[in-house]
């Protein structure tokens, strides 16, 4: 088993109903097993002009048999059984639910269909917070830096504890 990082968001629908059934369906899968899970957080939408709902976001630490490519397809599938619009994939619209890859072991990965590390987890405070609750030590590969470190170097002002 492979320790794996994922970020979790929604802003569309009972999104914390949403995020929770999520990893209770990750969860059921063969080979993955969750180990942690973040606070949930509401931020702002990045890089978003028109209006829309805020995010609901958070992190899980996950142990997985599959290989980064699987569990991708795993987590892609799982936005679509969740009422994602696959359409939508990378425009920035407002989602029931998204799915992101962060880290998987300690390993690079540069493909057309997978990054890992995730290209933008560095510079975005909504996946650093809930990262750095639950896994502050883990470095990241291609800086050499742990979790925490990095939040320490993003403006968390707009991420606020949910609830």
């Amino acid at each position: 088993m492979i320790r794996s990082a994922i970020a979790l968001g929604s802003n569309q629908g009972d999104s914390l109903q949403i995020v929770q059934q999520s990893l209770t369906a990750l969860a059921e899968i063969p080979g993955i097993e969750i180990d942690a899970v973040s606070s949930w957080y509401r931020t702002k939408p990045f890089g978003i002009k028109e209006p829309q709902p805020d995010y609901l976001n958070g992190c899980a630490v996950l142990s997985v048999a599959q290989t980064p490519e699987a569990l991708l397809t795993l987590l892609q599938a799982t936005e679509i059984q969740f009422g994602r619009d696959s359409s939508s994939k990378g425009q920035l619209q407002p989602r029931t639910l998204d799915l992101d890859l962060l880290l998987y072991g300690d390993l690079i990965v540069d493909t057309h269909s997978l990054q890992i590390p995730h290209p933008r987890m560095t510079e975005r405070a909504f996946v650093l917070v809930p990262l750095a609750e639950i896994a502050p030590n883990w470095i990241e590969p291609k800086s050499g830096q742990n979790i925490a470190r990095l939040l320490g170097e993003v403006d968390t002002s707009g991420v606020t504890l949910y609830g």
